[in-house]
């Protein structure tokens, strides 16, 4: 879809806990050079609540504790409901690949095509005949109209973008729009922003997603289309603040998909899949029958655990292209998790 208009902090690790003290979200991150297995030992706060639990405290301490452990619970947003994968995917399609039909006719061309989730974008007119669009200022009546058509359909809404946000105000109305339609994520380029997007991320408990479309270094007012820039702007932030790994765009750019996953491995929250018929500015095809190595691309998704959503976005045969969408989710679901 067309580009929306548009210090990195450090945090403070505890290097060694204290022996015997086992860290209960030890992650199992993978060494690249060694394919070895490596202990993340980050003094996160259910580790930190976990220790206090095993000091010597007060009665009157302890329940405080106990509340430091739930609350911590609550830092990694919750998942996308379990039942909705499709061979280990949760599968389904960019509203945007629908944009000359309204928000209803893309929820019933998903499910036609195969697709049980659907990532919504700003201005889409809401249905046939309809004067309102979805928009994170719609209406909550016309919301309650989406949120129901979405049930009637079968199709669950789990991201909202790419959209701009020019302050912090709307990145909490944004956020907040979110959270009642229950996504998993949103989805923008506003980097500038990302001190109130992490913020609203902790507040809401929903995850963000930094969009790349195409662009070079010819560019250097648009830096968002390279992966390590996105990396440079999230990798000390929040777990919920990451990346949208566009394919497609990556190709655009002239940079090759796989490469720019690995650069981005375990900070992608959402991906936008699209193959192109050569790099460059190119026409959209069918994964598989491009350049963009989509086989490989799934490949490294499940060598990092990817656990989000694949939005198919096609963009190319505008009036007619859910015959084109449902090979795309096909070859998904051919690469079973």
């Amino acid at each position: 879809m067309p580009r929306p208009d548009l210090k990195r902090k450090n945090f403070h690790c505890l290097r060694k806990p204290y022996r015997g003290w086992p860290n209960p979200l030890t992650t199992g991150a993978r060494n690249e050079s060694s394919g070895a297995r490596r202990k993340d030992r980050r003094a996160t706060p259910v580790w930190i609540a976990a220790i206090m639990l095993q000091l010597p405290m007060t009665k009157a301490a302890r329940p405080i504790a106990l509340l430091a452990l739930a609350l911590a619970a609550t830092l990694n947003a919750a998942p996308i409901p379990e039942n909705l994968r499709q061979n280990g995917w949760f599968i389904g399609a960019q509203a945007y690949t629908f944009k000359e039909f309204s928000a209803f006719e893309a929820i019933a061309k998903t499910k036609q095509a195969g697709g049980n989730v659907i990532e919504f974008y700003p201005g889409q007119v809401l249905k046939p005949g309809s004067a309102d669009k979805v928009h994170h200022t719609m209406s909550e009546a016309a919301m309650t109209e989406l949120r129901a058509e979405c049930v009637r359909v079968g199709v669950r809404p789990v991201n909202y973008g790419v959209v701009a946000a020019k302050d912090g105000e709307e990145v909490r109305a944004i956020m907040g729009f979110a959270k009642k339609l229950e996504l998993y994520s949103v989805c923008t380029e506003s980097t500038e922003r990302v001190a109130d997007w992490e913020a609203a991320a902790k507040e809401f408990d929903l995850r963000v997603a930094f969009h790349e479309h195409g662009g070079s270094m010819a560019e250097p007012d648009y830096k968002v289309w390279h992966p390590l820039y996105i990396l440079g702007v999230v990798e000390s932030r929040d777990p919920r603040i990451g990346a949208c790994a566009d394919l497609g765009h990556w190709c655009t750019s002239n940079l090759k998909p796989i490469d720019c996953l690995r650069i981005l491995s375990g900070r992608i929250i959402s991906v936008h899949l699209k193959d192109k018929a050569a790099t460059g500015e190119a026409d959209v095809v069918v994964a598989g029958k491009g350049v963009v190595d989509v086989a490989a691309c799934l490949e490294e998704l499940k060598r990092q655990k990817f656990d989000g959503h694949i939005s198919i976005e096609h963009e190319n045969d505008w009036m007619d292209s859910v015959p084109q969408v449902r090979a795309d989710i096909d070859f998904v679901k051919a690469h079973a998790q």
